[in-house]
């Protein structure tokens, strides 16, 4: 029986890679997601280029670095894929833990309401009792007749 190619690129998911490109850099990232045109998605990933200048008689062959971060990485530029090291850190992904000075979810709706410090009642212009005409009981105003219906 064959597996699918995905299965066995699945398994690699969070590793560190180093991928070749066809124009000879080199891409060292932690691997994310892929599909199947082997398009690639890599973060915290740095790439690598050899550079050679000549001077004179002087040939300098020397490696460039550059921190590329989050990248999504065509599948047509890939030359071969290699598995670098393990995932880093498998305690939980790569969520942090909340601390003091950090933002926090709440949840739904727009949060509690103000506190109001006891003994203080009800804020300036609202009083303390209902207000005249609004809200309260079903009722009918001074002045209005009941009808009556069918008679």
């Amino acid at each position: 029986m064959t597996t699918p190619k995905g299965s066995k690129l699945l398994k690699y998911v969070e590793h560190r890679i180093r991928v070749t490109l066809n124009d000879g850099r080199t891409l060292l990232g932690t691997f994310l997601a892929f599909d199947r045109h082997l398009n690639l998605v890599l973060s915290d990933t740095v790439e690598y280029r050899s550079v050679r200048s000549s001077m004179q008689s002087i040939v300098e062959d020397r490696e460039e670095r550059r921190t590329l971060g989050l990248i999504i990485l065509r599948g047509e530029n890939v030359v071969s894929v290699t598995v670098e090291g393990p995932p880093p850190g498998s305690a939980g992904g790569r969520v942090a833990a909340s601390g003091p000075g950090m933002a926090r979810g709440i949840g739904r709706g727009a949060g509690a309401p103000p506190v109001v410090p006891v003994g203080r009642g009800a804020p300036v212009g609202l009083g303390s009792g209902p207000v005249h005409g609004v809200g309260g009981g079903i009722g009918m105003s001074p002045g209005m007749v009941p009808q009556t219906v069918g008679g």
